[in-house]
């Protein structure tokens, strides 16, 4: 065996040890891993409440397919960012945008009321729902997400919150399908959620 056919060969098992770890960490991450019953799965029963101060559950989304992307009010960056990419999304999607929708739900019940998520969502399309509630209700959407979120002391007595940033593709069944990437023109983003409808 030549010197490069060992270095061709060294890449190609590098590459399919990485590709394998990556299929393991993605299958663990969406509970596909052990495929059989009892599997966890991202999503699951809630309840909350909307930004109109009404009841909101998971039941509420089934029969269309809807993305949901969790964060706050008070996000600096990565929140108000997505969901501008989110609006953008649904303007591409014209008319169709009534086949789907966006959940915006808190990690921040503490100062995310629903009068003040009414406010901050008033920036974006009306597409996107917001959605708060108690401590506990809260916890119960991110536990059936797996989203993790942390509250981070600042420096002058405030805090921000550490929260996983992922949007999450649900299908008309209420069921986890991939993350949804919004990185990419809301043309592109439009075609792919059309698959879903």
């Amino acid at each position: 065996m030549t010197t490069r056919t060992s270095h061709i060969l060294l890449v190609m098992s590098a590459f399919l040890a990485g590709l394998v770890i990556f299929l393991g960490v993605f299958l663990y991450a969406t509970g596909n891993l052990s495929g059989g019953p009892g599997a966890s799965a991202i999503g699951g029963p809630f309840t909350l409440t909307d930004q109109n101060g009404k009841t909101i559950t998971d039941k509420d989304l089934k029969g269309k397919p809807f993305l949901v992307f969790f964060g706050y009010t008070h996000c600096p960056d990565v929140c108000p960012t997505t969901l501008f990419e989110l609006s953008e999304l649904m303007h591409a999607l014209g008319n169709d945008a009534n086949r789907t929708g966006a959940l915006f739900i808190s990690v921040d019940p503490e100062r995310d009321t629903p009068a003040a998520m009414k406010d901050y969502l008033s920036s974006f399309d009306p597409h996107v729902i917001g959605a708060t509630g108690g401590e506990k209700a809260v916890e119960m959407a991110e536990k059936a997400y797996r989203v993790y979120a942390k509250k981070v002391p600042t420096e002058n007595g405030d805090y921000s919150m550490d929260h996983t940033a992922l949007v999450y593709l649900m299908n008309k069944q209420g069921r986890f399908v991939a993350p949804f990437s919004l990185k990419r023109s809301p043309q592109a983003a439009a075609a792919d959620l059309r698959k879903y409808m």
